[in-house]
């Protein structure tokens, strides 16, 4: 699964939340910083190119559709992130968000207890 642009990925999550979308759809989807309309079918043939999204075509247009799951792809990146930032160790990861007062006793809680009855 090769690396996604930041523009790229945004695309990506409106493709997961529409599920199909010609271009004029995912352009209305955008809210900030909207690419010009043939700089976003670039953007959606590289994602093609890629390997995460294909299309059915009508005519001249072309509905895309991503053939990689969102929960596929946070798993690569959250993969890829824990070995690059926090080497390859969860608890590094918890211990970052928590000094980083992003999750709480109760969170942490709740997640010893998921760990607990995995078991």
């Amino acid at each position: 699964m090769q690396k996604l642009t930041n523009k790229e990925e945004e695309i990506m999550h409106v493709l997961w939340k529409l599920e199909k979308a010609f271009v004029k759809d995912v352009l209305a989807e955008i809210k900030d910083d909207k690419p010009h309309y043939n700089t976003l079918s670039t953007i959606i043939r590289n994602l093609e190119e890629k390997g995460y999204v294909s299309y059915n075509a009508y005519g001249k247009t072309h509905q895309y559709y991503p053939i990689i799951s969102k929960e596929a792809y946070k798993k690569r990146f959250m993969n890829t992130a824990i070995e690059n930032y926090f080497n390859n160790s969860y608890k590094n990861v918890v211990s970052f968000f928590a000094k980083e007062e992003k999750i709480s006793v109760d969170e942490l809680k709740e997640i010893i207890a998921l760990i607990e009855n995995k078991s």
